[in-house]
């Protein structure tokens, strides 16, 4: 008799309490992006960017942290907001953009406060001048209340052992 090999799916990896995931990150006028640049197609429990040297990976990484409120802005490779700016502004774009789409399908264990969302954004902006503001769901919010939103599934991007840069790994 001749077997049938049969197929073997791996199961998936047991996922954590904050079952919040990115969908896409949608990126205009921040660092080498001076265009509207959609993101998608993440997986919800891990991803990889892979291209070119000076392609804009670290970029996009960078773009999310700007979203999730870092403050210490050396860890984005800057040392103020305008830098953020495509070309600071030189090339008539004046506003950075990153809106990060989460999926929140597993209400459950999303962010209080947001149960009735199957989708959640969460949108800074940058203005050259100075202004700096986040969005939430496309309404104003307050860097306490975005805070909060993360925190609130066990997400903090100001925790120094949240994002280990290039070349830092061994230390």
């Amino acid at each position: 008799l001749a077997r049938k090999k049969q197929r073997h799916d791996i199961p998936p990896l047991n996922r954590s309490s904050a079952d919040m995931f990115i969908e896409e990150v949608i990126i205009d006028g921040f660092k080498s992006y001076a265009t509207r640049t959609v993101v998608s197609g993440f997986d919800p429990q891990f991803n990889a960017i892979t291209g070119l040297n000076g392609s804009g990976k670290s970029n996009i990484l960078d773009a999310i942290c700007f979203v999730l409120g870092i403050s210490n802005l050396s860890q984005v490779r800057v040392a103020s907001l305008q830098e953020l700016v495509y070309k600071q502004g030189q090339a008539g774009v004046t506003k950075a953009s990153v809106t990060v789409v989460f999926n929140n399908e597993d209400r459950k264990s999303g962010p209080v406060g947001y149960e009735q969302y199957d989708k959640i954004t969460v949108t800074r902006q940058v203005v050259i001048g100075g202004r700096n503001k986040y969005l939430i769901n496309g309404h104003n919010a307050q860097l306490n209340r975005v805070q909060n939103l993360f925190h609130s599934v066990q997400l903090n991007v100001n925790n120094p052992h949240f994002l280990i840069m290039q070349g830092r790994i061994t230390k």
